[in-house]
């Protein structure tokens, strides 16, 4: 039983040529830099920053973002090095199974498909109530749920993701379209609020720039909500300081998801070795200077201590608190339509991962098949849809919404290393980008992305075993058995590689 058997970058690339499972090229750097602002700029540009400077780091908070940041950035780079390397769909998954083997593979993509469908079914779920507060704002009083034969449903989730899911059906570059439209009018809202919230920063509010380190306040579930770290080293959980600052850049990490969505649209980027680090690089940009600018307002309108009285604090509360309401009604609709483009990169990120594993047998092979007309993988696009709309319509998903985190996090370690042995597998590859400084940088990454990963609550940790787990037993009892290349191997037959792709 060989566990760790590689697939070859050159079968990789014949794959995506297999008539019948094949994606169209249509996208430019503008269009994967918007996908990747539009995957990371939701309606947690006015919330997560706020949260993080009121439970964790204070007006230091900034300084999370700049961690969370790089260390998103050094996985991107890596990310960039293997999409140019490897311009096929799939992202870390495809990157895993031509460096350290099947077993692997399958995690991460099993890890992948958690990061996606979490990610995508907790946002179409706020999306929902986004809405209503919306509609409430502007005196339009719809209930954001109702009751069907004794079960709670939430109509905003199931609406967005069919018209969603039905434009992705008809086009990679329709939807690209109608995303950037979108994008643009979020970030034009978030520049105004960026501009009008500077009007209300008052210097003493960044003072301490980073406040003391404390014990975080004792409940009875304080196990599970502490940094893991903590919990294995039996540490006493703290809050602001230099654990605080480290603390809320793994939870601002969930800004930056998303990039690894944008690798994952390799096989449909025209151009891939020029546009994919361009498009990258140019959406982490925007994305870094606009949460960066965010939390600037919010940490200078009202003090951290004002916000930690909160429930929930945002910069809606930052607003409301020095008296301007008015803001609200406008945040509410940059949350809205923040959410919106979310959705969409999300769900398109989710089939394009289960297209990749299916086309390896991993998963069922029907799931790779292509629409003739539209070049979109039409029937798993539906049913990533379904399932999406399911889990956001009716279950409390949002519970769930830090495995988001450490999904991402898995992923990028793996990519990370996997360009170490990469290099030093196949050594006659140039792809047009390269990680700088050897190999520092990716182990940098690695380490980065691990620790975060430590700093995540301990309860993220037991229900991300439990989903490995369960990932395990499915690769044994299908994904190992269905695997073209073992089925290959025990047949005696050399994969299929056209003349022209043979190393």
């Amino acid at each position: 039983m060989n566990l760790f058997r590689t697939k070859s970058i050159e079968l990789s690339l014949a794959d995506a040529g297999e008539p019948g499972r094949t994606l169209k090229r249509s996208l430019s750097s503008w269009d994967l830099m918007i996908m990747g602002v539009a995957v990371a700029v939701g309606a947690g540009i006015f919330s997560v920053g706020a949260k993080a400077a009121a439970s964790y780091a204070g007006p230091a908070v900034t300084i999370s973002f700049v961690l969370a940041a790089v260390t998103c950035a050094l996985a991107v780079m890596c990310y960039a090095e293997f999409a140019t390397a490897i311009p096929v769909t799939g992202s870390a998954y495809v990157f895993t199974y031509a460096t350290m083997g099947e077993l692997l593979a399958w995690i991460i993509g099993w890890n992948l498909i958690l990061e996606l469908l979490m990610a995508a079914s907790v946002i179409a779920k706020y999306w929902g109530v986004y809405l209503s507060n919306f509609l409430e704002a502007v005196h339009i009083d719809i209930p954001s749920n109702f009751s069907l034969l004794g079960v709670t449903v939430y109509w905003g989730p199931l609406v967005v993701v069919a018209a969603f899911t039905v434009v992705l059906v008809l086009g990679t570059k329709l939807s690209a379209r109608i995303n950037n439209v979108f994008t643009m009018i979020k970030i034009a809202i978030v520049l105004f609020v960026i501009v009008v919230g500077f009007f209300y920063v008052r210097a003493a509010n960044f003072a301490p720039f980073v406040p003391s380190s404390k014990p975080a306040p004792v409940t009875d579930t304080s196990w599970a909500t502490q940094p893991f770290l903590s919990f294995l080293t039996g540490a006493t959980p703290a809050m602001y300081g230099f654990t605080g600052i480290i603390s809320g850049a793994a939870l601002v990490f969930f800004a930056f998801i998303g990039f690894d969505v944008v690798a994952t649209s390799a096989e449909e980027v025209k151009d891939p070795a020029k546009t994919l680090p361009r498009g990258i690089f140019a959406g982490l940009a925007v994305v870094t200077v606009l949460y960066i600018l965010v939390t600037l307002v919010v940490t200078g309108m009202v003090s951290y201590k004002d916000l930690a009285a909160q429930a929930e604090p945002s910069l809606a509360t930052a607003f409301h608190l020095v008296g301007a309401d008015w803001a609200v009604v406008i945040i509410s609709l940059g949350s809205l339509i923040g959410l919106t483009t979310v959705i969409m990169v999300l769900l398109m990120g989710l089939a394009r991962v289960t297209m990749a594993m299916s086309r390896d047998g991993m998963l069922p092979r029907a799931l790779s098949r292509t629409s003739d007309k539209h070049a979109t993988p039409a029937r798993t696009q539906i049913m990533c849809g379904a399932v999406v709309a399911v889990l956001a319509g009716f279950t409390p998903v949002e519970l769930l919404s830090e495995m988001i985190n450490i999904g991402t996090l898995s992923a990028f370690v793996m990519v990370s290393v996997g360009i170490l042995v990469l290099r030093h597998k196949r050594p006659d590859l140039k792809p047009s980008f390269r990680v700088p400084f050897g190999p520092v940088l990716p182990i940098v990454s690695a380490v980065l992305c691990i620790y975060l990963m430590f700093n995540l609550a301990t309860v993220t940790w037991v229900f991300f075993a439990v989903w490995v787990a369960l990932g395990l037993v499915f690769y044994f009892s299908y994904g190992h058995w269905n695997s073209r290349l073992r089925r290959e191997a025990a047949e005696g037959l050399a994969p299929a590689v056209p003349a022209g792709l043979r190393g």
